[in-house]
This record gives C-alpha cells, sequence and structure tokens, in this order.
C-alpha cells in the first residue's frame, strides 16, 4: 500500500510518502522553489516523493490531503452570520482556498498527465488538527497517548485534543476560530515589530532577556476556562479577520495585523522596523512568552486529568515553542511526550498519511519514526561534478580525515558549513544541513549572528550533544531527536560552552544518536576526544532563506558568507582551495 500525504495551499507546503507502513520521504516545497513558507500546490515535493519510492503516479494508493473543506461547516455559517462585514474579504480568501483544495485531482491530472478521473477516488481529505494529532500519535513509540493540536487555526479549529489508542484517534474537544493562542502569539509578535508569517521564535529567543511584568495585565487578553480551554478577549484583536492568511500569486504568506486599537492603547505603540529593542519590548516579549506557557500546562493538566494517560503528544505551529515544550513534564502530569520533527504545518502532510494508513485503512502501527533525514541526497559524484563546472577547488578525504580536519577547523575558530546524508524534514537543522562551530569560544555566537547568518543578535544557537552525556550538561535528562525542547544547562557547565548558552542559562538541545545520525556522531565524538566537550554549536545552514538542499545552494551560502570550510560528503572546500 502505498499512501501521498500533501499539505497543499497551505504555509509549509509539502508532501511526505509512506509505502507499505514506512515513511520513505518527507519534505517541505520551500526546499525546492527557495522561497520561506511556500504555500502553493507542492508538485516538485511530491515528485521528488515518488521518485524515492520509485513509482508513478498511478501507482499510488491513496492521496492524503491534509485540508477538509467541509469540516466545521455550520460554525463558519454560524460565525460568519455574526461577522458580515468584518469577514467578506475573509469569506472570499477561504472561498477560493477552499476551492483550490477541492480540485486537488485536477491538480495531480496536469502534473502527472492523466485524466483527473485517475485520482477522485484516491483522494482522502483529512481535517487539519486530525492530520497534526496522526502527526505526533502515530509517530511516537506510545500504543496510547492524550494528544493535543495547537497553532493559529486550520479547517476553522485553532485547538484540539484527543486520545490515541493503538489505530484509533478520539477526539475529545476543540476550540473554534478565531480563539486561538497562535493569533494570540502572532498579534504580539506583529506588535513588537516582527511582522513576516512564522518570525513567533523571535520572540520566543527574546523572552529570556525580559520580565514577565505583564502576565497579569494578559490574564484580560485571555481567559483560562474551568473546562480545561481559554478564549480570547476579542477587543483586543482586529474584528472579523483575526488569523486570516493571505497569499499572493507568490504563494508567500502573509497576515494581516491582527492587535486592535485596545492592545496599542495597552500594551503600546507598534515597533517600527528602524526602532530599537528596548527594554519594555523584551518585557512584553517575556511576558507573552510565560503566559502562553501557562495556557498550554493549563489545556495539558486538565487533559492528562480527563484521561489519566501518561503519555502525551503534541503537534501543530505552538508546539514548535520549545521553551514551553521543555517544561511540560515538570508542570504537568505527563511522564513520557512525543513532538515530531515538523510539528508546524509541513508535518500535515505526513499526518494526513499516517490518519489515512492506521484510522482509515487500519495498517498495523509501526516502529517510532525517530529519524528526521528524509530529504534530498547527494553522492560525491555529483558534489564534484558541480564543483568542476564551476571551477572550484576541493579535496576529496575520507570521513576520519574529514572529522579530524573539521573539529581543528573549529577549534581555531572556524565555523563550518556542513551537508551531509538526507535533508531533515521540519524546520531545524539537524545536522544534515548544518552550520557548526566550537560552542566553548565566547565569540562564536557574535561571529555567527554578524557575519553569517546576519540576523538579530539575541537569537541563541543550539547545542548537539551526543545522547549518553546530556545528565552531565543538562539539569534534565530526556531523548531530544528534533531540538524540539529547551533545557536549562547546569551551572558548573555554562562557562565551558557559552556559545550555545542562552542568556538564562538554557540551551535548545539536539540529543544525537549513534543509529541515527551516525555521521554527525562520529564528528561530535572526535571534537570530544580532542576537547572533553561532547557538544557541537548547530545552527541551520541557510542565510535569510529556507534551509540548503542542493550543494549548490550550499556552494552559494559558503561563497557569500564568511565561513571557512564547507564539507559536502567527503568533499571539502576552503578559502583559497
Amino acid at each position: 500500500m502505498t499512501i501521498l500525504g500533501i499539505n497543499a495551499y497551505h504555509a509549509d507546503s509539502s508532501a511526505a510518502i509512506f509505502v507499505d507502513g514506512q515513511m520513505v520521504a518527507a519534505i517541505e516545497e520551500e526546499r525546492f522553489r527557495r522561497v520561506k513558507h511556500w504555500a502553493g500546490f507542492p508538485q516538485l515535493a511530491i515528485e521528488f516523493c515518488l521518485k524515492e519510492a520509485g513509482i508513478g503516479y498511478s501507482q499510488v494508493d491513496h492521496f492524503a490531503i491534509g485540508r477538509d473543506p467541509r469540516a466545521k461547516f455550520l460554525n463558519k455559517l454560524i460565525y460568519l452570520s455574526k461577522h458580515p462585514a468584518g469577514s467578506l474579504a475573509a469569506v472570499k480568501d477561504r472561498l477560493q482556498n477552499s476551492r483550490k483544495v477541492s480540485s486537488i485531482e485536477k491538480e495531480l491530472a496536469i502534473i502527472s498527465g492523466l485524466p483527473a478521473t485517475a485520482f477522485i477516488h484516491k483522494i482522502r481529505q483529512v481535517e487539519h488538527h486530525r492530520s497534526h494529532i496522526a502527526s505526533a500519535f502515530y509517530a511516537s513509540p506510545f500504543d496510547e497517548a492524550a494528544c493535543l493540536s495547537i497553532d493559529g487555526s486550520g479547517d476553522f479549529s485553532t485547538t484540539m485534543s484527543g486520545i490515541g489508542r493503538g489505530n484509533d484517534i478520539e477526539i475529545l474537544d476543540s476550540i473554534d476560530f478565531p480563539h486561538s493562542i497562535g493569533i494570540f502569539y502572532t498579534a504580539f509578535t506583529q506588535l513588537l515589530g516582527f511582522p513576516h508569517y512564522g518570525d513567533e521564535y523571535k520572540v520566543m529567543g527574546m523572552a529570556p532577556y525580559g520580565n514577565p511584568k505583564y502576565v497579569e495585565q494578559l490574564k484580560d487578553v485571555v481567559t483560562l476556562t474551568k473546562d480545561g480551554l481559554f478564549k480570547l478577549n476579542l477587543s483586543y484583536f482586529r474584528q472579523g479577520t483575526q488569523g486570516i492568511i493571505t497569499y499572493g500569486d507568490d504563494h508567500t504568506p502573509v497576515v494581516a495585523p491582527l492587535f486592535s486599537d485596545k492592545m496599542v492603547q495597552q500594551f503600546g505603540q507598534p515597533r517600527k522596523k528602524e526602532e530599537p529593542l528596548t527594554q519594555d519590548h523584551k518585557d512584553l516579549a517575556a511576558s507573552v512568552q510565560r503566559f502562553t506557557e501557562e495556557v498550554i500546562f493549563h489545556l495539558l493538566n486538565h487533559l492528562q486529568k480527563r484521561t489519566g494517560m501518561q503519555n502525551i503528544c503534541i503537534a501543530g505551529g505552538v508546539a514548535q515553542n520549545s521553551v514551553a515544550n521543555g517544561k511540560i513534564l515538570r508542570n504537568t502530569g505527563f511522564k513520557n511526550i512525543y513532538i515530531p520533527s515538523a510539528g508546524h504545518d509541513a508535518g500535515i502532510s505526513m499526518g494526513a498519511a499516517l490518519y489515512t494508513q492506521h484510522q482509515l485503512m487500519r495498517y498495523e502501527r509501526q516502529p517510532a519514526i525517530l529519524s528526521a533525514y528524509t530529504g534530498s541526497r547527494f553522492s560525491n559524484e555529483e558534489i564534484k561534478d558541480m564543483l568542476n563546472t564551476k571551477n572550484i577547488g576541493y579535496t576529496e578525504m575520507t570521513d576520519e580525515a574529514i572529522y579530524n580536519k573539521v573539529t581543528d577547523c573549529m577549534i581555531n575558530g572556524g565555523v563550518v558549513g556542513w551537508f551531509t546524508g538526507r535533508a531533515e524534514f521540519g524546520p531545524r537543522a539537524l545536522g544534515g544541513r548544518s552550520i557548526i562551530a566550537d560552542p566553548r569560544r565566547n565569540d562564536a555566537k557574535e561571529i555567527l549572528n554578524l557575519k553569517i547568518k546576519r540576523r538579530e543578535s539575541f537569537r541563541p544557537f543550539a547545542p548537539s550533544i551526543l545522547k549518553e552525556y546530556v545528565g552531565e550538561f543538562f539539569e534534565y535528562t530526556d531523548e531530544v531527536p528534533f531540538m524540539e525542547k529547551v533545557f536549562p544547562i547546569r551551572k558548573e557547565k555554562q562557562a565551558l560552552i557559552p556559545a550555545v548558552t542562552h542568556v538564562d542559562g538554557s540551551g535548545r538541545l539536539q540529543t544525537v544518536d549513534k543509529i541515527i545520525s551516525p555521521r554527525y556522531y562520529a564528528l561530535i565524538e572526535a571534537f570530544r576526544k580532542k576537547t572533553g566537550i561532547p557538544i557541537l554549536l548547530n545552527t541551520s545552514f541557510n542565510e535569510n532563506e529556507p534551509i540548503v538542499n542542493r550543494p549548490e545552494e550550499a556552494l552559494a551560502c559558503y561563497l557569500r558568507t564568511n565561513m571557512d570550510m564547507l564539507v559536502m560528503e567527503n568533499v571539502v572546500v576552503e578559502r583559497g582551495g
């Protein structure tokens, strides 16, 4: 049985393919289009998945679409009747988008050359949040677990909870648009001067620099309800069209300003792009982050008491908040947690396929998905051919020689572009498409932010740590394969790894497993043998663009920045080489 999952006409469009229960490939369309959060029909991602599976369109049994325009149709009508004027643009946009989703078979016909009738009976539409939940539960190691999906909005829901048992997901509760913690967080992200889709992580990164002194004030913006849910005070948000995302001809998601005049009156004027970040901005960021954590714990504690479950699976855009994720087991009754590598909307394709596979087709559960390496890969021959075409000098070396050379480069203050194996599925580089450096250097963060990443100075870098050493460096021990949690770094260790220690003494770790990431593990182990530190500084291989996908993009990023070395598989490029 072959199932192709698709996230189309929605931010972070993507595709994922499962053959006889196993995920063969999954990738975001943005990696091919080179436009962040690209939101059209993921033709190139689909074709990549089919090629990896070695099949054609006609051999796919089910096309699982992570969107169902029919979901909560009555709720939509009631909402629109209450907000007719303010929602006119929103209605038009939603209807146009729904038509696109409902014509998937026509899109497939165009790109495959097959008639649309070949696809009609193979389309499976899976509601947005059910797809999110499926991406977490069915990929988890748990036979049973409580489940939570939480984001901006999708198919008129913003939050959904349920129970997963074996092959079945039972939905318990959902919250309708516009009551959304994603919208709450985005509105304040915009107020703080970060207007672009996906900028919320900047607020999370800035929060440790502030004091959460506005938390009490924020309780008037969001009310926690006795049934374990929440509701927004809509007077703080722009009427009728909260959370509406529009997509232009370039398929880039654009979020209209979500805050109302009242939010401005209560929390200050929106920061302009050129204005500096004040302490008050940092305090507001800290408050928004702290209160968001309280909302998440409120939802989860109620869910845990209601279900009695020890395991929790979480997905959705808010599940990308790694600071909150790192606190969940300490602040709720849950004992174990699973969050997929693509907890955001790219994971919808994977989730829709998994839902179809297990809930609808009753296919037996498979081993947990603990690897995110499902994307593009390139051979040494392909890499050398590209470099020869561009007249770029290089050296081909054995693995051991590369580990020695790269670690020496980092120890001497160098920054290395590391391109190996398959690209990661999700927004975080996990040693497949990474820029790496020595975490012991006080100046590494400044060098990376100013000379390579060209981004805000407050944003932290992540420690990739050999999983056997987590307890030695962090206050909590857990497997964190997808860099999805932030933990406190032990006080006595912080001075040893200043480049990956955030201002509040925390780090967004990735635990590196020898079986899952053998080459990255071996590199870090080589660094440990030389320095005593089983950690590398890791950041995504990009510069204000999607993470690099092909060798050409890795080379271009290397050449226009101040990286000292580029390693692509067994091929090494150096300055002056």
